[in-house]
């Protein structure tokens, strides 16, 4: 930073004389030619300032114009403290009156730029974001400010051996100085801060195959080039979501990641890691997508950075062979924490895009893909921490647990305070091991309900192999009931798996076995394709708290439609016109993946149509499935909202269904559909969502 001493008390008399015009026009000008170039500097400076705080613009203003057009011989320091008064912690202008004196402040910066020759290329382009934005949207006059920041952007880099160029991991956000400070002399490596800067130039999701192929080149010759880019992807991970120090055109400062050109570096990093052999990668890329993807505050549909969740969720698409079935898994339990409509577009993307390369449905990619987590086949993984064992198991109906053996064989539930000591890094691996269990258990539970509601049939080798012998999902699987055909879906026999010598067989509720030959096919037994008597029988015969394994099945509500409602068409009614608990339901429907726009007393916040997409059977390939959805009507009831714009009450409509035909390489439209088209199994699943938000969000009785 430069001291400001001023060229004296003569400037603020020009300007107190240029303000009242006693002395006629051009005051403050004949003032300014009468200095050297060092005191048309400091006077700029000066005036500079005063328009950042408010005061004299109307006649600071012009008198910069003026100066901007001249050749002042404008030194690198001088440049910094002119664009540090407009952007970042220490700016002196804030982002709503940069904006509204854009014309005043920025030609002056863009000058002393120009004419010194290194200037501050992260704040260079974020203005330039800024006056693309006032462009477009309120003169033209911009662009010639936009032109000129287009030429600063586009000389060359100076690269000095052993620092970190100034706009590699810069100050506008919370990230850049971060990782400046905890890789230090990692970023300055051979090579380091010419692939960063490379990696800063993607400002698209997707990388072009010019901008990988030269990334490779410059990553091979970067010293510690792999540890450079785990490093920083790790740091975005951990980068709590604040508020970054560049001019929002919109006016709404929403706390993100990072900046413009450090989000842009992070994108980069991403899609160089791809070149990187090693086995951290597709976990990384799952990890940024994850922590960007999510809401703000862990929940809701505005991500922390949506454009980080974009192009890591890309990533993952273009993950190839076993790197593809890794990037399926993060791919697959992704959907259940992102709620951002955008982002979960992309992922549904990127899943046909891998599954298509293996030739196989995005379902059976995902469940070839379920790690083991070096568990054996009796769904167990041991590590000798000393004299004593840690022992990580899995148990129907799908539960983890970490136990540790003592040298006489005592079993403990926590770990002896020697291990605690002596173990220490160990130790922490097991308990990292037991949480990634408990993390895959959990989402091999949510996919599993999703194909009892789509209906997939699997073949008895992959039941058996992905399935009822797997160490995680077979923990699962196994405390499931399953029913299986050999005659193409004639009949079908329902029962648990139960393991015999010389296979599998299905356990019925009378206690007769059924051999799950090698051509069977099998299914998820589901009680609305049961008959009554079979349905209170397997009820009658299930073990108590049987409505608590993995997820609800022998004693799941079906909601059948009667006649009446087939009749009407289109539309379902039985649950519409119920007040609702806006908050609570909303939080509901978020939970079983139903989206849509907030009710709230703005523009187009009085009604809204919540959709949830219903699950596709994972045998049938995606160009040839039928896709269904339904839509719930919701709108804003005013008794118990409040005036400060958020909805507290909403009423239900009636619920309805489309489809949508897939077509090989597209999709077609979404088209209404008869309730009577639609098959009974999806119908019932939706409806099973509207009840349990009735049931749980209903703002007084049940009126039924």
């Amino acid at each position: 930073m430069v001291g400001i001493t001023g060229p004296g008390s003569g400037l603020d008399e020009a300007v107190e004389r240029e303000r009242e015009r006693t002395d006629g026009a051009g005051a403050l000008g004949e003032f300014l030619e009468s200095l050297d170039t060092a005191g048309r500097r400091e006077a700029a400076l000066v005036l500079h300032r005063r328009v950042c705080r408010r005061s004299d613009e109307d006649v600071a203003g012009p008198a910069l114009a003026a100066l901007a057009g001249q050749e002042l011989g404008w030194s690198t320091a001088e440049s910094d403290v002119l664009f540090a008064r407009l952007l970042g912690k220490d700016a002196e202008v804030a982002p709503h009156e940069l904006r509204q004196s854009f014309r005043s402040l920025v030609p002056i910066a863009l000058a002393a730029a120009e004419q010194s020759g290194e200037f501050d290329r992260p704040r260079v382009r974020s203005l330039r974001a800024a006056a693309e934005s006032l462009r477009v949207h309120r003169s033209d006059e911009f662009a010639a400010l936009r032109d000129r920041m287009d030429v600063l952007l586009r000389q060359a880099v100076r690269f000095r051996p052993g620092r970190l160029p100034r706009h590699v991991l810069d100050a506008l956000d919370d990230y850049g100085p971060a990782m400046r400070a905890a890789h230090g002399a990692l970023l300055t490596g051979a090579g380091v801060p010419e692939f960063l800067s490379h990696c800063g130039t993607l400002e698209q999701p997707r990388a072009t195959r010019s901008w990988r192929k030269r990334s490779a080149e410059l990553l091979a010759t970067a010293a510690n080039g792999a540890e450079v880019v785990r490093g920083l992807l790790g740091g975005i991970v951990a980068q709590p979501a604040h508020r970054v120090s560049e001019p929002n055109p919109w006016g709404a400062d929403i706390p993100t990641l990072a900046a413009s050109t450090n989000t842009s570096l992070v994108r980069g990093l991403l899609w160089a890691a791809l070149d990187v052999d090693a086995e951290w990668v597709v976990p990384m890329a799952g990890a940024v997508a994850l922590h960007a993807g999510t809401g703000l505050g862990g929940s809701g549909g505005m991500c922390r950075s949506q454009p980080l969740a974009t192009a890591a969720v890309a990533v993952l698409g273009a993950c190839e062979g076993a790197r593809g079935e890794e990037a399926v898994q993060w791919l697959g339990r992704l959907p259940k924490k992102v709620r951002n409509r955008t982002v979960a577009k992309g992922i549904a993307k990127a899943l046909e895009t891998v599954a298509a390369r293996s030739g196989v449905t995005p379902s059976m990619l995902r469940e070839r893909g379920v790690a083991t987590l070096g568990l054996d086949g009796r769904g167990v993984r041991e590590a000798r921490l000393g004299a004593f064992t840690a022992e990580l198991s899995v148990r129907e109906p799908g539960t983890a647990l970490l136990s540790f053996r003592g040298p006489e064989g005592r079993l403990l539930r926590t770990a002896p305070k020697e291990v605690r000591e002596a173990y220490a890094e160990e130790l922490k691996e097991v308990r990292g091991a037991f949480k990634e269990t408990q993390a895959l258990l959990a989402a091999e539970r949510a996919r599993l309900e999703e194909q009892l509601a789509a209906g997939t049939t699997w073949p008895a080798e992959d039941w058996h192999r992905y399935y009822v012998d797997h160490p995680v999902t077979g923990a699962v699987a196994r405390a499931l009931l399953w029913e299986a055909t050999a005659d193409g879906g004639e009949r079908w026999t329902a029962g648990l798996p139960e393991r015999t010598g010389g296979g599998w067989a299905l356990a019925g509720a009378d206690g007769t076995a059924c051999p799950v030959g090698p051509g069977a096919r099998l299914r998820l037994w589901h009680p609305l394709r049961a008959g009554d008597e079979e349905v209170a029988e397997w009820r009658a015969a299930a073990p108590e708290g049987a409505e608590r394994g993995p997820f609800k099945q022998v004693f799941r509500e079906v909601y059948p439609l009667a006649p009446e409602e087939v009749a009407a068409g289109a539309h379902a009614h039985r649950f519409a016109g119920r007040v609702l608990r806006y908050g609570q339901a909303r939080a509901l429907m978020a939970e079983r993946g139903w989206t849509g726009n907030h009710l709230g007393y703005f523009s187009d916040g009085w009604s809204a149509e919540m959709a949830r997409e219903l699950p596709v059977p994972g045998d049938v390939p995606v160009d040839e499935a039928t896709c269904w959805r339904a839509r719930l009507l919701v709108e804003l009831v005013d008794e118990g909202a409040s005036g400060d714009g958020v909805a507290r009450l909403c009423s239900t409509g009636p619920v309805r269904f489309e489809r949508r035909a897939g077509t090989a390489g597209a999709r077609g439209a979404w088209s209404e559909a008869a309730l009577s088209d639609v098959p009974a199994l999806l119908v019932s699943e939706a409806l099973r969502d509207v009840d349990l938000f009735v049931e749980v969000a209903a703002e007084g009785p049940d009126p039924r």
